[in-house]
């Protein structure tokens, strides 16, 4: 049997980012790109946190989960405000880990936990749907392109 360290470093495939917004202010709407230059202080053109929330990443198949939490079907990924959408591998399971999206390498840090807006935007119910779902923040290790379509890996 593989020893724990083997088991949690291994991962199945790369996933690829298959959405990229932006918000130039809080409380605007999320608005799609197709690629983005991302630095220390996150992407550029962004309403964001430099530090460990200078970028923030969910994945793709946690759209469809909160979804389903809320009786419809997936939700869109602007509403929940994240920048980057990443299809294919689990996020969870990079947490604190160097990962490469594109050109820019990337540190998954803290959860990113949904805010009493989602409330306002997903409906009775939005905030608990999120939890537990909502992705990830992430700090910047290494400026770089980020393009619809790239692998996401670990390093």
């Amino acid at each position: 049997m593989a020893d724990l360290k083997a088991l949690i470093a291994g991962y199945a495939q790369s996933g690829q980012v298959t959405w990229i917004g932006l918000r130039a202010q809080r409380r605007v709407d999320m608005q799609p790109v197709p690629q983005i230059m991302v630095h220390d202080s996150g992407l550029e053109g962004d309403h964001a946190r430099p530090g460990k929330r200078a970028v923030t990443l969910i994945q793709a198949e946690q759209l469809a989960v909160i979804g389903a939490m809320l009786g419809r079907d997936a939700v869109p990924p602007d509403i929940l405000r994240r920048n980057l959408v990443v299809a294919g591998i689990n996020l969870s399971a990079l947490k604190g880990r160097l990962v490469r999206v594109g050109q820019a390498v990337l540190s998954f840090d803290v959860i990113c936990a949904p805010c009493s807006r989602m409330e306002e935007a997903l409906g009775r119910g939005g905030y608990s749907a999120v939890r537990g779902h909502g992705g990830w923040c992430a700090s910047v290790h290494t400026s770089g392109l980020i393009r619809l379509g790239d692998s996401v890996s670990p390093i």
